[in-house]
């Protein structure tokens, strides 16, 4: 059974200033997601469910869907504000997604296979899919996960601080633990996260998750089970966040799963900044001029 691939296409995109899910960055128009599609289609996925809101259905079927058509299926799962929300609880008074661990478990009627979550504005590399798929084709523990970490050195931007899942590994490889920290930059010729109580360093190498996880579907059930939690204490503030890193920090700490970390040697570059969107133009134009992918991808 080929895997799915989840797309993480419902952010606001405040830092940016637009809708960067489907901005223009390759040579032809194309956005990052159409290079993870293509990528995903030679590494052997077999659907694709976007997770969006509602008001962007109607851009994404019509630059997606013909695209696709006779080459992988694809389904539309809409991320709303209250979804999964307990009933008890009663309106949800915000108006920022609840993130990306909320968004995964909207695509939960979507998914039936083993599947992978990436993020829209990310750009992974072929390796990293081929990784991912690899593993979700032939591990048959329900509870064993994954995720392919990158080094936090290769993954900041020039134009501000970035949120990174900071992760700590056991000694077999697996994740021990991974942490959100949502404001990490370069000072003073280090690396380090900002928290309220002051400047913690990170060295170059420190694993980070880039928000590329592989799980099975089996782990849907606990995922609804945290999220139910998390907004029965969080339901007044409005700006907190459901983030992956959180899902499977808990499952490792309740003993419901594990998780094996792939080191990906592909290059990794996405969009925070508005200021970033020439740098990563350029870097598409190279892949090209390499021959890493054709003149036109569709």
């Amino acid at each position: 059974m080929q895997p799915t691939l989840l797309i993480l296409a419902a952010g606001m995109g405040s830092r940016y200033g637009g809708v960067k899910q489907i901005d223009p960055f390759g040579p032809n128009g194309e956005t990052i997601i159409d290079y993870s599609l293509f990528d995903a289609i030679r590494a052997g996925f077999g659907k694709v469910v976007f997770i969006i809101r509602e008001e962007l259905r109607d851009d994404f079927e019509e630059i997606f869907l013909p695209k696709l058509k006779g080459r992988l299926e694809t389904d539309f799962a809409i991320q709303a504000l209250e979804s999964y929300v307990p009933e008890e609880l009663g309106p949800v008074q915000r108006t920022k997604p609840w993130g990306t661990g909320h968004a995964m478990l909207c695509a939960k009627d979507h998914t039936s296979t083993p599947f992978a979550v990436i993020n829209a504005d990310d750009f992974y590399g072929l390796e990293a899919f081929q990784l991912l798929n690899d593993f979700l084709t032939t591990d048959t523990d329900d509870t064993m996960h994954a995720m392919v970490g990158y080094e936090i050195q290769n993954t900041l931007s020039d134009y501000g601080s970035v949120s990174r899942g900071v992760c700590a590994l056991n000694g077999d490889g697996t994740l021990a633990s991974v942490i959100e920290r949502t404001k990490i930059y370069r000072k003073d010729d280090q690396i380090v996260f900002e928290e309220a109580d002051g400047l913690t360093p990170l060295t170059p190498d420190t694993p980070v998750s880039m928000n590329f996880w592989g799980f099975k579907p089996a782990v849907f059930p606990l995922v609804q089970e945290q999220f139910a939690d998390y907004a029965r204490a969080n339901m007044d503030s409005p700006k907190a966040e459901f983030y992956i890193p959180t899902i499977m920090t808990n499952l490792i700490q309740r003993g419901q799963g594990a998780c094996r970390v792939f080191r990906s040697r592909s290059e990794w570059f996405g969009v925070t900044y508005p200021e970033d969107k020439p740098l990563v133009q350029a870097s598409f134009r190279r892949l090209h001029a390499a021959g890493k992918y054709p003149d036109k991808l569709w």
